[in-house]
């Protein structure tokens, strides 16, 4: 029998028993529907929040001293970063690089003071593909020079400090040297990054001033962020980099500088892939049931069949090509089944800025989780996902094949 053959005759046997095979298609394509909606909030979400950890901190990439990330100072500089930019630029990776200056400050208005982290950055620099506070301005403006003067302060630091728009804020810190310098300017905006712990402590300022007021050279940071088209490639570019510069620049991937967010994402990843095994173990398990019982019922026929010349080979070729058609039918109709709601949660996503208001902000290490749910899956995860549907549906097929060809034609002929 030609496999055209087989395959005609395995489809007419599938829809000898209509329900039981509908059934089976809604497991298959329920199994396949929610690993996809499953990784597609995982991916979109963890991409998202890695993008926005690194418009906040210091890129995907970062560039610093070798003795920056374990004792941070403004003593520990990278300098030539003009030169270091335009190298990193002509990675195929990086869109963006921009210097940054950071450590930590004391700021105090006439009616409190406060310690805070200050970031120092370069408007001109800057893009909306690394910097992110922009955003979240609720008050007043942020720089649009490196050498504007004034100060941006977080919500929660405002408030705290009873600072609004034109009141004077004193910032004092460590110079390059270890000297304590100090500098004042007037409040000239307000942001909320959806961190209250980041709000409570942050301070944005024109990198032009601090490098003036702890006297660095114009082209000295104590960082230089790079900003990938895909966060998921830091560790090639990374790689990359440290053939490209000279050894006494550190090249960090964002992981390595924030590990507690890998740790968060490694994780909540891991859990995720577990539930996914547990769908696909119980699909495949429905789906061996329905075969098993679809050859036990049929022993009398695979006998009769057996006996007017079929070979145990086409017998386990017939079972296998009805479960592939199962395996092909559940992928199709899974697609079908996915590709309405898939669309609008990529588009519109789901709003849970009411359950953060009443539970309160979600954030990890600083960086606050977008109050619109939104989905997107990665290409490899949804072909990984199409090729574990059809696996899983083929394989539990083989042992009720095996059966199938095993069955001793006298014996199951006699059957009634």
């Amino acid at each position: 029998m030609t496999g055209i053959k087989i395959i005609a005759l395995a489809w007419r046997n599938l829809w000898r028993q209509r329900r039981r095979t509908v059934l089976t298609l809604i497991s298959i394509a329920f199994g396949g529907f929610l690993a996809v909606l499953m990784t597609a909030m995982q991916d979109r979400s963890f991409a998202d929040f890695i993008d926005t950890a690194a418009r906040l901190g210091s890129g995907h990439v970062t560039l610093q001293h070798p003795d920056y990330q374990d004792k941070p100072s403004l003593s520990r500089t990278v300098t030539g970063t003009d030169a270091k930019r335009a190298t990193a630029r002509e990675d195929q990776g990086v869109v963006q690089a921009v210097d940054r200056v950071s450590g930590q400050t004391m700021v105090s208005t006439a009616s409190d003071s406060f310690g805070a982290v200050f970031i120092a950055y370069d408007p001109a620099l800057e893009t909306a593909e690394s910097f992110e506070f922009a955003a979240g301005l609720v008050e007043g403006e942020v720089f649009s020079g490196a050498g504007d003067k004034g100060i941006v302060l977080g919500s929660v630091l405002a408030r705290n400090l009873g600072a609004e728009l034109g009141d004077k804020v004193v910032f004092t810190m460590t110079d390059r040297n270890s000297a304590i310098v100090t500098d004042m300017e007037r409040v000239i905006g307000i942001v909320a990054t959806g961190a209250p712990s980041l709000d409570a402590a942050l301070v944005l300022l024109p990198i032009g001033t601090v490098r003036q007021v702890v006297g660095y050279d114009p082209t000295e940071s104590t960082q230089v962020a790079l900003f990938l088209d895909d966060g998921r490639r830091s560790l090639d570019a990374a790689e990359r980099l440290r053939g490209a510069l000279d050894p006494g620049v550190a090249v960090l991937t964002w992981d390595e500088i924030q590990p507690e967010i890998k740790a968060f994402v490694a994780m909540k990843v891991g859990g995720s892939r577990v539930f996914e095994i547990v769908i696909a173990v119980l699909v495949a398990a429905g789906i061996f049931n329905t075969m098993f019982m679809s050859v036990m019922e049929r022993t009398r026929e695979f006998g009769i069949m057996m006996a007017i010349g079929y070979s145990p080979r086409q017998l386990f070729a017939l079972v296998m090509a009805e479960s592939t058609l199962l395996a092909v039918m559940g992928l199709a109709l899974g697609c079908l089944v996915t590709a309405g709601p898939y669309a609008y949660l990529a588009t519109h996503g789901i709003d849970l800025s009411q359950v953060y208001a009443e539970s309160g902000a979600v954030e990890i290490s600083g960086v606050g989780f977008d109050t619109t749910l939104r989905i997107g899956i990665f290409p490899e995860n949804a072909v990984a996902i199409a090729v574990a549907v059809v696996l899983s549906t083929v394989l539990a097929g083989i042992w009720p094949a095996y059966k199938a060809g095993r069955v001793n034609p006298v014996e199951s002929i006699n059957l009634v």
